[in-house]
């Protein structure tokens, strides 16, 4: 294997694509990039055996092959090349000279005979999304989305796709995000869960003006986005039934100014530490929305005025729940649904119903 090819385009799509090898793993095949040509382009691949990125670029190819190179030495090799153009060469041995300017390396690569099969996925109609819809929809559920929990669904993000209507949604047990949008999709209804780390990845590659292809499979989803190919196993299990959480009682609503009530939490927040923690205490009433918190290091309080109806309500909260669900509310203002001190608040816009934030309180003492 021979070719020659633009080092700074080579070094971006070697970068993209490390993100989805596996760092530690007992088959060493997958720490790193797959790297295939054919008669005028050079294909990269990435697997964990969960997400897949694949990925290519014009190259001037002298004698095609495949191989496989470590990942992490490979990458920043490339970032530190010294020309405009870089030479990757391979012979029988498995040892890959790389050439740029009067840099030379010689690595040992792997054969590629040892790397995984990517599942491939048969769909005869894909659905296709506007990648800045795609990319806000991840962005407004994803960081709901479970760490770790007994039922492996819920760290993933639950798409609902049917009569023109897309729909995401994540949930840790603590807290529930949704977004919805309006695409032109009027085949059959498709529900399938997606790993936080597919979606995190997605969100990287997206260019907002163009289309991003999704085809899905019983076991597998393959998304199409620019030159990049992303492969990714859905998720089994079942998933939570939140429909009915979402619909509350309310006795209090509140419309606020976003960037004014997280400014406000942030403020509150400057004395809750990881060593130093407590809920933040919120008291909606007379038209203000007071905030306090007291901890080892001390207290803080403050408050910023907002339209209230209803009740006088004093709950509390984990600070940082709250900020990642209005940091990622792109309104001037938003609506926000108490029912008691002991029941989960709704986060919404003003106007409209694009998402939907449900966050379980914290006892206060």
């Amino acid at each position: 294997m021979k070719f020659i090819c633009d080092t700074q385009k080579f070094s971006e799509i070697c970068s993209n694509v490390q993100r989805s090898v596996s760092t530690k793993s007992t088959i060493p095949a997958i720490e790193g990039i797959l790297i295939t040509t054919t008669e005028n382009s050079v294909t990269v691949t990435g697997y964990d055996l969960e997400v897949g990125v694949i990925t290519s670029t014009q190259a001037k190819v002298e004698k095609q092959g495949s191989i496989i190179l470590n990942a992490k030495i490979l990458c920043d090799i490339l970032r530190n090349l010294p020309a405009p153009t870089v030479s990757v060469e391979a012979d029988e041995r498995m040892t890959v000279k790389i050439k740029s300017g009067d840099a030379e390396f010689s690595l040992i690569g792997i054969s590629s005979q040892e790397y995984p099969e990517l599942p491939s996925v048969n769909s005869s109609f894909p659905i296709v999304v506007k990648g800045g819809i795609l990319k806000d929809m991840i962005r407004k559920t994803v960081f709901a989305a479970a760490e770790n929990d007994t039922k492996i669904v819920h760290t993933g993000v639950r798409f609902e796709i049917a009569d023109r209507q897309i729909r995401l949604v994540a949930v840790d047990g603590f807290r529930l995000a949704i977004r919805n949008e309006e695409i032109d999709y009027i085949g059959e209804e498709q529900v399938f869960v997606v790993p936080k780390k597919a979606l995190n990845e997605i969100m990287k590659l997206v260019i907002d003006d163009e289309p991003v292809a999704m085809n899905i499979g019983k076991r597998h989803i393959v998304f199409e986005i620019n030159n990049y190919i992303i492969v990714s196993r859905l998720l089994d299990g079942e998933f939570l039934n939140y429909k009915s959480a979402v619909s509350i009682n309310e006795t209090t609503t509140v419309e606020a100014n976003t960037r004014m009530l997280i400014s406000s939490i942030e403020r509150t927040s400057l004395v809750i530490t990881d060593r130093a923690k407590s809920p933040i205490r919120c008291i909606f009433e007379d038209g203000l929305i007071r905030t306090s918190a007291i901890t080892t290091l001390g207290s803080a309080n403050d408050k910023i005025p907002a339209q209230i109806k209803g009740n006088r309500i004093e709950i509390g909260f984990n600070n940082r729940f709250l900020l990642d669900a209005l940091k990622v509310c792109d309104t001037d203002e938003v609506k926000i649904k108490l029912a008691s001190p002991v029941l989960p608040i709704i986060i919404e816009p003003k106007e409209g119903n694009s998402f939907l934030f449900l966050i379980l309180p914290v006892k206060l003492k």
